[in-house]
C-alpha cells in the first residue's frame, strides 16, 4: 500500500469517529478506531485506599499510610477514596499531594459517593452540592478524574443485603426505575460547570442502582452527552454477562477500577479471565490508569502486592 493511500485511510477513519463528537468518543478511542495496535508501552497500575482500609482494617484508614504501603509495594497511582479521608481540610490535602509526588506516585482518581435516586429534591440538591465540592477537593490534590454513582434506592436494610440480593433492590414505593433517569441526568448535568471548571472528568461508575448495567449507565452519559462525564469501569461489578458489559463500556472508560478476590470475596468472588478483559481494552485503544480495588479476606499487606504482580502479568 502506497503511502498517501494509507495516510488517506487512516485520516478518514479518524474522521468518521470523531464525527461521534467528543461525548461519543474518548481520544483513546478514536485512535483505536483508526489502527488498531499493541500500545507503546503497558497500563500504569494505581490502588485505591479502599484496598487497604475496606472499611474494617483500622490500622490502615489513615489516606498517609496506604500512600506510603503503595510505593512500598510498586505501583504507579493511587486512588482515593473519600469516604476514607480523616478530614478535608487544605493543609490536609496539600500534605497528601507532596507525600504522593515525593514518592513518586501520581493521584490518579478521587472515588466519590452520591445518590441521586430520590423524588425529594432537597435531597438530590444536597448530592448535587456534595458532588461539586468533592470535585474541588480532587482539584486541589491534582486529581484529574473522579467517580461519581447514580447512588441507589436506600431500600436494603443494609450492603450486605444489597449484595446478596446481586445489587438489585426495589424502588422506593410509588416509584419506579424509570422515574430516576431524569433525577440522575439533571443531578450530574448540574455538576458540569465545576467539573470544567477544575478540570476533572467525572466517571460513572457501574456501581448498582441506574449504574447496575452498561445499558443503564451508558443511557445517563449519552443523555448528559459531556466530554466531562464519562464511564469508570469496574470488572467486578457486572454478575452477568460481564465480558460484553464491559466491552461495551471500554470506548468510554476513563478510568478502569480492577477487582482481585485473593482469601475468597468479601461479599462475592469472581473468576475475572484478566487476559480477556486486557484485549478488550486494548481492543478500545484504552491507555489509562488500571486501579486495583482488593477485595479479598486475604490480609491487603500480602493480597494486595498479590494482585499488582498478577495486574502487572496481565497488562504486560
Amino acid at each position: 500500500m502506497s503511502t498517501d493511500r494509507r495516510t488517506f485511510l487512516t485520516a478518514s477513519a479518524a474522521g468518521l469517529a470523531l464525527t461521534a463528537g467528543p461525548a461519543q468518543l474518548l481520544p483513546h478511542a478514536v485512535a483505536a478506531s483508526a489502527q488498531a495496535k499493541e500500545p507503546p508501552r503497558p497500563n500504569r497500575i494505581a490502588v485505591s485506599t479502599y484496598s487497604y482500609w475496606q472499611f474494617r482494617n483500622k490500622e490502615l484508614r489513615s489516606i498517609e499510610t496506604c500512600i506510603d504501603l503503595a510505593a512500598d509495594q510498586g505501583f504507579d497511582g493511587v486512588e482515593i477514596l473519600h469516604r476514607q479521608m480523616e478530614r478535608e481540610t487544605n493543609d490536609y490535602l496539600q500534605r497528601l499531594k507532596r507525600r504522593a509526588f515525593l514518592l513518586g506516585l501520581d493521584l490518579c482518581g478521587f472515588s466519590t459517593h452520591q445518590t441521586f435516586l430520590s423524588p425529594n429534591k432537597e435531597t438530590r440538591q444536597k448530592n448535587i452540592d456534595h458532588t461539586i465540592r468533592c470535585i474541588e477537593l480532587a482539584y486541589a490534590l491534582g486529581i484529574p478524574t473522579m467517580r461519581v454513582n447514580t447512588g441507589t434506592w436506600g431500600t436494603s436494610k443494609n450492603f450486605n443485603e444489597l449484595m446478596k440480593n446481586k445489587g438489585i433492590e426495589p424502588p422506593l414505593k410509588g416509584y419506579k426505575d424509570e422515574d430516576a433517569y431524569p433525577w440522575v441526568i439533571d443531578g450530574l448535568g448540574a455538576c458540569l460547570k465545576a467539573a470544567e471548571r477544575c478540570g476533572v472528568t467525572m466517571g460513572l461508575e457501574n456501581h448498582w442502582g441506574l449504574g447496575r448495567t452498561a445499558k443503564g449507565v451508558l443511557r445517563i452519559v449519552d443523555a448528559v452527552k459531556s466530554p466531562w462525564l464519562q464511564v469508570t469501569l469496574d470488572t467486578g461489578n457486572f454478575l452477568e454477562n460481564i465480558y460484553e458489559q464491559l466491552e461495551a463500556l471500554a470506548p468510554r472508560a476513563c478510568l478502569v477500577q480492577a477487582k482481585t478476590y485473593y482469601g475468597g470475596g468479601i461479599w462475592y468472588s469472581l473468576d475475572l479471565d484478566y487476559d480477556r478483559i486486557v484485549g478488550i481494552l486494548r481492543k478500545a485503544g484504552y491507555r489509562g490508569y488500571i486501579s486495583l480495588e482488593f477485595e479479598g479476606n486475604e490480609n491487603p499487606k500480602t493480597g494486595v502486592p498479590r494482585s499488582l504482580q498478577a495486574l502487572r502479568t496481565a497488562f504486560r
